[in-house]
């Protein structure tokens, strides 16, 4: 099943990478978000978002992926070269995916993403960091 998925990423490069591994993989690309302007307008499209820390507008990535996950109900994963930014993780998301990312681990955080979303049992990435509020759902 396609999945709508948000890249909230300022490094255009990166964020084309995986836009196109999401592609890739039978999933829709929504759109790339540099800042959390952007972020906020895309949010009702999106079902997934792949968010990092430090953006256009500076360290927002934290409180962007809380509004999405806690406003918009999408399922956030974090994807940072500084996960411990994050401490013990954001309300309401996911888990984090340190920097830098292979296709690969993408691919992987991706379909845990939206297993976890579908409520299927699915294994995470062995370099994801669960967040503890997610992960008593996952112990099944």
């Amino acid at each position: 099943m396609s999945c709508r998925i948000l890249v909230v990423e300022d490094e255009i490069f990166v964020a084309i990478e995986i836009e196109h591994v999401v592609s890739q993989m039978g999933h829709r690309p929504i759109g790339i978000a540099a800042d959390s302007r952007k972020a906020e307008e895309l949010a009702g499209e999106a079902e997934v978002a792949l968010v990092d820390l430090n953006l256009r507008d500076g360290p927002t990535g934290p409180a962007i992926g809380r509004m999405l996950a806690e406003k918009h109900g999408v399922t956030v994963v974090f994807v940072t070269a500084n996960p411990s930014q994050l401490g013990e993780g954001v309300p309401g998301t996911l888990g984090v995916i340190p920097k830098p990312v292979n296709d690969d681990e993408m691919r992987q955080a991706v379909s845990f993403a939206i297993a976890h979303r579908q409520r299927q049992e699915a294994m995470p990435p062995a370099s994801m960091t669960l967040f503890s509020a997610d992960t008593s759902r996952l112990a099944s």
